[in-house]
């Protein structure tokens, strides 16, 4: 039985691994494939927060290119942030599991407001806490709120999850020739501009002393591995 490294964790999703093929929406059987992994590592008994990001359902960048304000494009993404929660809720349910979501932006038919004591509460409790709506606040990414979250619960690893196996000089998907990063210190990410989370975040983990590991969420096992303490991605810290 693989034994853990981190009992606590906090798992930043990007939207994209809820659409699936099609690029856009909700994919059910994606969906519960990521179900499927968080299930698998809740096997060896740790406490995981997961912060989902709402790409596959509305992009930012592409509302701005046309005009609209950044807070109110900011705003509709963490709505979509919301969309996604709700559906892995469902999914991790479906299997068993006790979920809560819990949102940074007040609807209480839908979700729990976002409470610190109380969100560390469930997870004390064995439940799977997932938050939407990221900050709150625009100007703030996904992977800030994941930053900002892990520390507030006091988790052990900031887990992000991405389509590539970790941190590279470049970007793998357009240059084969790409050399991935083991271990970068907080200084080096920071300094190399890395694309798979934003400054803000970086600068978070490093004034707090949180390390996260960028690791390729690719099924079966992926995440289970990374929460063992495998090199399976790239270790910042």
């Amino acid at each position: 039985m693989a034994t853990a490294k981190y009992s606590r964790i906090l798992l930043k999703l990007s939207g994209d691994f809820m659409c699936g093929a099609t690029g856009f929406g909700v994919d059910p059987a994606t969906v519960d494939g990521v179900a499927e992994q968080i299930l698998n590592a809740l096997a060896l008994n740790v406490q995981i927060a997961i912060v989902i990001g709402g790409g596959n359902i509305w992009r930012g960048n592409d509302a701005l290119a046309r005009g609209m304000e950044r807070p109110q494009a900011d705003y509709m993404g963490m709505l979509a942030t919301v969309i996604n929660a709700l559906a892995l809720q469902d999914s991790l349910e479906r299997k068993g599991v006790i979920t809560r979501v819990q949102t940074a932006i007040e609807m209480r038919d839908v979700a729990e407001p976002y409470i610190r004591r109380r969100a560390i509460r469930h997870l004390e409790k064995e439940r799977v806490v997932i938050f939407g709506a990221g900050t709150g606040n625009p100007y703030f990414t996904t992977d800030t709120a994941a930053a900002l979250r892990a520390m507030e619960i006091d988790a052990h690893v900031l887990l992000k999850a991405t389509k590539v196996d970790g941190i590279y000089d470049c970007d793998p998907l357009k240059n084969k020739g790409a050399t991935r990063y083991d271990h970068l210190t907080y200084i080096d990410a920071l300094n190399m501009g890395v694309e798979v989370l934003d400054s803000t975040a970086l600068s978070l983990c490093m004034d707090n002393h949180l390390p996260l590991v960028v690791f390729k969420l690719e099924p079966p096992d992926s995440l289970v591995r990374a929460i063992c303490g495998e090199p399976i991605g790239t270790l910042v810290d």
